[in-house]
């Protein structure tokens, strides 16, 4: 026992040192019910974590001490202390959460309700819900905070729209069509455009956030869904599931300039705060393809559990 004993705590006291030296990707496996983490550094897998029955949404605390996850099985926040690895709170959320996300404060998590056609406002630091949304549209996907922390898109895409909500008043302020089955989302840094995944109409919408106005769409690849902004706001990384493929988006021409082939229906993704790797979810491939943002090309394919449906970095 006593043996036993202190194996757990260098067993603990090396994953507490592993959790520290962030960044870590955070990937919730939704058909093996398992969170892979992997090393960013070394790209490879460190830990699989068992404590979610179907994870889809996936978040990380600005210190890097908390993972949260939206839990589709149990329609519910789950938020795991990483030094620990195990669940510390679990909070019932409404029918089939999907994505989650947390504000440039890391004060909030939103959480898209799908079939509530409801977004939550959640208080991250005690995982207590503080508004429901309702929506104008309906089956609402991500629901994203604008790095300004005055603004939250949300896809909804049962009605081809995106409605805004002006998070001063808390209420949905308009709903913009924006073309069938709008997916992911993001906002360049200075919080001045969004681009917005049209799924079935394989474009990505350019929003004028002070107006709140579609300025261009832009032909993208075959499903595009997954959206993420490269730090410094130049580039925008789209994932097309159709064709296994990220179109990379110029932002000062709104041109696309790269295609790149990752794997079997890419889906949600995330970069690393340097921007220098972008990982992306390929739910077919059972893996993450690595890019390396410098040359758009794919440089590794890491296996991790059955149908991953995304990622998040710290």
């Amino acid at each position: 026992m006593r043996g036993l004993s202190r194996f757990a705590v260098t067993l603990a006291a090396a994953w507490a040192a592993t959790a520290a030296a962030a960044p870590f990707a955070y990937v919730p496996n939704e058909g093996s019910a398992s969170i892979s983490v992997i090393d960013t550094a070394t790209d490879r897998v460190t830990a699989t974590l068992k404590l979610a029955q179907k994870p889809r949404g996936i978040a990380v605390s600005l210190d890097g001490s908390r993972l949260f996850i939206s839990d589709q099985a149990a329609n519910a926040l789950i938020t795991i202390d990483l030094g620990k690895r195990e669940v510390v709170a679990t909070t019932p959320l409404g029918n089939s959460p999907e994505a989650i996300y947390l504000s440039a404060d890391g004060k909030w998590l939103s959480a898209a309700i799908e079939e509530d056609d409801q977004v939550l406002l959640i208080d991250a630091a005690s995982g207590t819900i503080a508004q429901r949304i309702k929506m104008r549209g309906k089956n609402p996907e991500h629901a994203v905070f604008s790095p300004d922390g005055k603004w939250l898109y949300v896809s909804s895409e049962e009605a081809d729209s995106v409605d805004i909500i002006d998070l001063a008043k808390r209420e949905v302020v308009k709903s913009v069509k924006v073309g069938d089955r709008p997916r992911g989302i993001g906002f360049l840094p200075d919080s001045s455009r969004a681009y917005v995944a049209a799924e079935n109409a394989d474009t990505v919408n350019v929003f004028d956030v002070a107006s709140g106005e579609v300025i261009a769409r832009i032909k993208a690849g075959s499903r595009s869904n997954g959206v993420t902004v490269h730090p410094n706001g130049k580039r925008v990384y789209v994932s097309s599931g159709g064709e296994g493929t990220v179109q990379v988006i110029d932002t000062a021409t709104n041109a696309i300039v790269a295609k790149i082939p990752v794997g079997k229906r890419p889906w949600n993704m995330a970069i690393t705060p340097d921007g220098r790797k972008l990982y992306v979810a390929c739910g077919r491939s059972n893996a993450v393809a690595v890019i390396d943002t410098e040359t758009n090309t794919k440089i590794a394919d890491v296996p991790v559990g059955e149908l991953p449906w995304g990622v998040a970095i710290r």
